[in-house]
């Protein structure tokens, strides 16, 4: 591979590091054809890039990023393929389920709300980190539960109030 052919990959990997929020870096050496066929197509159902990299190119690409991707670099060593998505814990349920059935994907590391984390003890972090989606969810639940108090009280206090005033006319 020359310097040019290596410049536009590494150019590539840029801009699609710079287009998604989350990057996960694993490795999935040692997996039969089948075995990756079928990581791709669950990557693919669950919206994720699935990209097998050199770690020489991804690191030359995560220098020329726009965030910060130094302390993830630890993690660059053997073979490597990255997971971007838009959705922090994707990539991380998608690999637990994964292992049901394969010990690979194994997990190296990942930058999930600007924050790294390194070594495969962060997976389960990773897996029980919210969406932005599964905040907003909480939230609106949460501001719906009184609401629906105060609709369920009155309501109730309508059906009481009636009840008084029929008794007090037929008096």
């Amino acid at each position: 591979m020359n310097k040019e052919e290596k410049k536009k990959i590494i150019d590539n990997l840029t801009e699609l590091v710079n287009k998604y929020k989350h990057l996960y870096v694993s490795d999935i050496a040692g997996l039969n054809a089948a075995t990756t066929q079928k990581l791709r197509r669950a990557c693919f159902a669950a919206d994720i890039k699935l990209i097998q990299v050199k770690n020489t190119l991804l690191k030359k690409a995560l220098e020329n990023a726009n965030n910060n991707y130094e302390e993830i670099f630890v993690a660059l060593k053997g073979s490597s393929a990255i997971m971007l998505c838009d959705t922090s814990n994707a990539p991380a349920k998608l690999i637990k389920e994964f292992r049901k059935t394969c010990e690979k994907p194994g997990f190296k590391a990942a930058i999930v709300e600007e924050c790294a984390y390194v070594g495969e003890s962060q997976l389960e972090s990773l897996i029980n980190i919210k969406s932005k989606e599964e905040l907003i969810g909480d939230i609106v639940l949460m501001l719906q539960s009184p609401i629906r108090d105060v609709i369920s009280a009155l309501q109730y206090g309508q059906n009481t109030i009636a009840g008084v005033v029929k008794t007090l006319s037929e008096k």
